[in-house]
């Protein structure tokens, strides 16, 4: 036992994790706890302090879609792109693990927890990052910046294509995870990549990101404050930071919000005491897709034997559920990590990719 928990803590803290991105995702799975758990109000104000729990509305989900990049980055080379047979093979396994979260999210839909699962969306994205996985941290940090930039003007047109007001319109929404829509949230994905490609893992690359993620944190929030140039519907849906408005401030505010918080993450795991002090948090976030699925299937049983119906949402909320489900999940993902060692899901998703996908990929 002694020697199993050693090797454990050996791959939390060892070289082929790094702690400051399991930390941002322990933050960003106990932020979509929050979003999900608590009635966090109309908005969030830096003065009002009541407030501050809005702070996870739209930001924690971005942060994932950030992260999901920066791994996408990590598996396909790092700093340096792979290249020939060895990118193939990572790709098609990517590529894979994107087809068994879409099932999965589907099976989480199916329980009626009244939440917009991600997972469908997250398979869309992976998918559509593939092209840019052998391209240079430049390359895709620029393409990300212009599509922040570009598609919040063309959301609201997509927004209104006909295919919405058709009768499988809800379908098609929870399958494709509309709710983060790919069109907008690739430019998050493409950030994380780049970052990735850029050298994460150095100390200056962190300082930059946090002065920039800051910067535009800073930019989008503050010009979101003035009017809209025409007040119209259009102008209103572009001209927003609200949470999944997917408006132009709310990429380039809570884009620069998220990679801001990534680097602050990078940065304090360099200090050794906050690295052991934050083992929980990087624990649960060296496990988000079991933390995030377990979250929904106890909500579901809960629900369903307290209340009858896992759609209540109110009812559920009523219980009280955050802070015993929050702190079940990391007493959990945290025992796992230290006695086991990678997550079930996690560990299932990479042997399938494994077994599937070896040295002579499908063509």
């Amino acid at each position: 036992m002694g020697g199993r928990l050693s090797e454990n803590v050996t791959r939390l803290d060892g070289p082929q994790r790094i702690a400051g991105v399991d930390l941002a995702r322990g933050l960003a799975v106990i932020g979509m706890f929050a979003a999900h758990l608590l009635v966090t109000g109309d908005g969030f104000v830096w003065t009002d302090a009541s407030t501050w729990t809005a702070i996870v509305d739209g930001r924690s989900s971005i942060l994932f879609a950030a992260l999901a990049g920066v791994s996408i980055g990590l598996v396909t080379g790092g700093r340096r792109p792979l290249s020939g047979e060895a990118m193939t093979i990572a790709r098609w396994r990517i590529a894979l693990r994107a087809a068994i979260l879409l099932v999965l999210g589907i099976l989480l839909i199916v329980t009626g927890v009244p939440v917009y699962v991600i997972l469908p969306a997250y398979a869309v994205l992976f998918l559509l990052a593939l092209p840019f996985t052998a391209l240079a941290a430049r390359t895709v940090l620029i393409t990300a910046g212009a599509l922040a930039v570009v598609m919040p003007f063309v959301q609201p047109v997509l927004n209104d294509l006909p295919i919405w007001h058709s009768p499988y319109a809800a379908e098609l929404d929870a399958i494709i995870g509309w709710h983060y829509p790919f069109t907008v949230w690739i430019a998050f994905v493409l950030a994380g990549l780049g970052l990735a490609r850029a050298g994460i893992t150095h100390a200056a690359t962190q300082i930059r990101m946090l002065v920039i993620g800051a910067a535009l944190a800073a930019l989008g929030y503050g010009v979101a404050q003035f009017p809209a140039p025409a007040l119209d519907r259009y102008w209103w849906s572009v001209w927003t930071a609200q949470p999944h408005s997917s408006g132009l401030w709310e990429v380039i505010g809570s884009g620069g919000f998220v990679i801001a918080v990534l680097a602050a993450c990078l940065l304090l795991c360099r200090l050794r005491v906050l690295k052991a002090i934050t083992l929980p948090l990087r624990a649960t976030g060296a496990m988000p897709l079991t933390a995030y699925t377990t979250q929904i299937v106890v909500w579901a049983i809960i629900a369903g034997i307290a209340l009858g119906d896992t759609g209540d949402l109110g009812g559920f909320r009523a219980m009280d559920p955050f802070w015993p489900l929050t702190l079940g999940v990391i007493v959990a993902c945290t025992a796992w990590a230290l006695l086991v060692g990678r997550g079930p899901l996690e560990w299932a998703l990479d042997r399938i990719a494994k077994r599937v996908v070896t040295a002579q990929p499908p063509r």
